[in-house]
């Protein structure tokens, strides 16, 4: 926020949203034409180009100057943003002090200055052509993903050739979906009211609001607004949509309104979407707002020249004024105070003048003589003083002129008593504000409480699946390294194999050759034996030499067979124990890869086994993390629960004692008026006593002179004597007559007053007491549907939580 005009450039949100000329050098003539919470607005020409303008100033000073910043810088960016011919024009925005003049296009009035001129409702076909363009201005809101939020007669503002403009984006939003609790109360939607407790809503809120602003222009009052606004909020939340109270309208008209008064939102149709309804569409005819504008200018003519006339009157009444500066002026007046006054809007004229008449006796009638007249007038033109802004409208303008220097519909009592009304509902506005704040800032806790769970959450499970990651690393560590102990046991068992093998073959093999080198022994000593008896038997001559020859041969023969039949049963021994041996290796490999694979699938089991118990143990700490997550959340909504209601039902309270107060005030104002009253009751009796007892002695007078006149003058004296008598006795009867008249209308009037007063406390204290009730259903609803909320999430995280614990078993 920035600390000044100088300052505010700083900002980079604010940067060319704000000029930096003085405002007051250039603009003139300013004139209030409104008044709010948020401050002023004003009629204003431009020094230099003489356009018309509307000025509304807005103050961010004093308390919560941060948000009332805040508040003026989406205003003006929103209003700049807006550019369609049924959205009111932004011109510029200045800052002066700590108080930003917004600058805009100037507009007569708004539907609900209409209503509030003519006394009585708008046509259909007023109604549609205002509803047409709204729908239209909507439309173009809702199309760019902004919400107005705070539609009502009051907003919808008309130009002078009866272009319908919507106005007053102190409560829009930028963006949709929103969730803030804002808006005026009778006008809110139930998704408005429920914001902070059921989520989001979107534009669909504006068509809520229409439909209000429908039976608003249609009853001149929008429903429940003889209730209490904090009480219509919970009737608004927890009842049926309101209808039209009052016959005779188009069932296309009822139909439109039970449309946007559709509560489910989803069911609501949109801006868009009622544009070619048949109640829009059936009235086509031009210029019907242009004609009504013209109409109620007229008459806001006739009825501003009337008040004038009535202030005037009080400045004229002085003796040493004048007359004839009066009377001249009455007839000055007459004319055009009768020009556009219907009969009803001539009592309602009356009815404010005859309020003012009353202030101005009762202060009359408590001081005697010259000081009350003289006090009363000082009164009078200090009150004139002090809003002489507003009481130079009065002036009467020449043909012409009036429509030139300040075109309006609004009338200058409704700005005085906006005014008023301004400045006796600051209590309520105060109310509402920190009950707006007090649900704005609940839903801003939840938020944080629920972001800070959230990360909370994150955090808890980043840990655990680092802890998870690393233990499944470990455990991938102890596998390749019970893996790499396996390989090398086995590499290793796999050498000795071959160690055994080769073993085996060497010693199989040296048994062979010793075998055969005791054979080749034997074979040689053998074959010198049969060589030598072969010579024995060849020297004999058992044998020739031929036979000598083949014997020998046949031995060499014999013996090389027996070799090589002996090499041959050595070969296949020797491959007969290897595949013995190797089939025994192949058991023992196989016997060592089962008993290596038991021992992995051992190590996985148990690391399984541990991962499970990890996520097992994983699964309730999260598991306990989130019921006391949401148990803290749930706790914040049921205190944040338990503090709005307590602020409903205070500020419930406050508003009964107000009133309660309020009415004993005005009790009290009417018994301390009732003496004054009574006295001019009792003067019109008196009056009336005189008169009769003038007649009765005019009477007396005359008979007595005729019976006079006939009589004998010897006579006269005793008939003088007895019509003495004679009157002197009627007077007396009519003296009772008169005190018992003046005690009857005492005790008729004392009567009457306690019996009025006390029939107001009962109609108050039933009214207070259907609130309270009306409160304290709708609280008991709220809670109701929170604690089903919270049982509902209960149940869902419980379900959650057994699904997973059922996956994390099947695991």
């Amino acid at each position: 926020m920035p600390s000044g005009k100088a300052g505010f450039h700083k900002n980079a949100d604010c940067a060319g949203l704000f000029t930096d000329h003085d405002p007051e050098k250039q603009f003139k003539d300013l004139k209030e034409i409104g008044h709010g919470s948020f401050g002023a607005v004003y009629y204003a020409k431009h020094v230099k180009t003489g356009e018309v303008v509307a000025i509304k100033k807005m103050s961010f000073s004093g308390k919560q100057s941060a948000e009332k910043w805040a508040d003026i810088v989406r205003e003006v960016k929103f209003l700049k943003q807006c550019k369609h011919q049924n959205t009111i024009s932004y011109k510029s925005c200045y800052l002066k002090e700590h108080t930003a003049w917004l600058v805009m296009e100037y507009c007569v009035g708004s539907c609900s200055d209409v209503l509030e001129v003519h006394k009585k409702p708008l046509a259909e076909k007023e109604i549609a052509a205002v509803c047409k363009g709204s729908l239209n201005g909507l439309s173009y809101l809702h199309s760019n993903d902004k919400i107005h939020r705070d539609v009502k007669a009051g907003n919808v503002l008309l130009t002078e050739d009866g272009v319908v403009k919507l106005a007053d984006f102190g409560s829009a939003s930028i963006l949709s979906p929103a969730n803030s609790f804002v808006g005026t109360p009778y006008w809110m939607a139930p998704e408005v009211i429920l914001a902070m407790d059921e989520g989001q809503y979107d534009g669909k809120v504006d068509v809520w609001s229409l439909g209000i602003t429908c039976i608003e222009l249609a009853e001149r009052k929008p429903p429940l607004f003889n209730m209490n606004a904090m009480s219509a909020l919970y009737h608004i939340a927890q009842n049926d949509p309101p209808a039209l109270s009052t016959d005779g309208w188009s069932a296309s008209f009822k139909q439109f309104i039970s449309k946007c008064l559709e509560k489910n939102p989803p069911d609501r149709p949109s801006s868009q979407e009622l544009l070619p309804h048949e109640f829009l569409t059936q009235h086509q005819q031009k210029n019907v707002l242009k004609e009504l504008v013209q109409r109620t200018k007229s008459q806001v003519r006739a009825l501003d020249n009337m008040n004038y006339k009535r202030v005037k009157k009080i400045f004229m009444n002085d003796g040493t004024t004048g007359v004839e500066d009066s009377s001249s002026f009455d007839n000055d007046d007459d004319a055009s105070s009768q020009a556009g006054v219907s009969n009803n809007k001539t009592a309602s004229v009356q009815s404010h003048g005859s309020s003012i008449s009353s202030n101005h006796n009762s202060s009359t009638e408590s001081i005697p003589g010259a000081t009350a007249e003289s006090k009363r007038k000082a009164e009078v033109k200090e009150n004139i003083a002090k809003d002489d802004d507003v009481i130079s409208l009065f002036t009467p303008k020449k043909d012409g002129e009036e429509d030139e220097r300040f075109a309006t519909i609004r009338p200058i009592n409704a700005i005085l008593r906006q005014r008023e009304q301004h400045q006796s509902n600051d209590d309520f506005r105060e109310q509402m504000n920190v009950y707006k704040q007090m649900r704005q800032q609940h839903q801003k806790q939840l938020l944080q409480l629920e972001n800070k769970l959230k990360n909370e959450m994150n955090e808890h499970r980043k840990q655990l699946d680092r802890e998870y990651e690393q233990q499944v690393h470990q455990f991938d560590r102890e596998m390749e390294k019970l893996k790499s102990k396996h390989k090398t046991d086995y590499e290793q068992k796999l050498r000795q194999f071959a160690t055994d093998e080769r073993k085996l073959t060497k010693q199989i093999k040296e048994q062979h050759e010793n075998e055969m080198k005791m054979c080749a022994t034997k074979q040689k000593t053998a074959y010198k034996n049969n060589k030598s008896k072969f010579k024995k038997d060849l020297r004999e001559g058992k044998i020739d030499h031929s036979k000598y020859r083949d014997e020998k041969g046949k031995v060499a023969a014999d013996q090389q067979h027996f070799t090589q039949t002996k090499l041959k049963e050595h070969k296949d021994y020797l491959e007969a124990e290897i595949r013995k041996f190797r089939r025994q290796q192949i058991v023992h490999r196989h016997d060592l890869e089962a008993k290596l694979l038991r021992e992995e699938m051992d190590k996985l089991g148990g690391q399984k086994d541990q991962a499970h118990e990890m996520l097992v143990r994983h699964h309730e700490c999260t598991q306990d993390m989130e019921f006391r997550h949401l148990e803290m959340v749930q706790k914040m909504r049921l205190d944040h629960q338990k503090t709005q209601q307590s602020t409903e039902w205070s500020n419930q309270m406050e508003y009964n004692k107000r009133a309660e107060l309020d009415l004993k005030r005005r009790h009290m104002m009417e018994q301390k008026q009732q003496p004054k009253t009574l006295k001019a009751q009792e003067l019109k009796i008196k009056k009336q006593f005189h008169d009769t007892v003038k007649i009765q002695y005019r009477q007396y007078k005359a008979y007595q002179k005729q019976v006079l006149q006939t009589a004998p003058k010897e006579n006269h004296k005793e008939l003088i004597e007895t019509f003495k008598e004679d009157r002197n006795r009627k007077m007396a009867d009519l003296k009772l007559q008169y005190d018992q008249s003046i005690y009857d209308m005492l005790q008729r009037q004392s009567l009457r007053l306690d019996e009025e007063q006390l029939k107001e406390q009962e109609n108050l204290r039933s009214k207070l007491q259907k609130e309270q009730d009306l409160l304290s259903a709708y609280q008991a609803k709220q809670m109701e549907q929170l604690m089903n909320q919270h049982e509902r999430e209960l149940r869902e995280l419980q379900e959650t939580v057994s699904v997973r614990r059922a996956v994390l078993e099947q695991k």
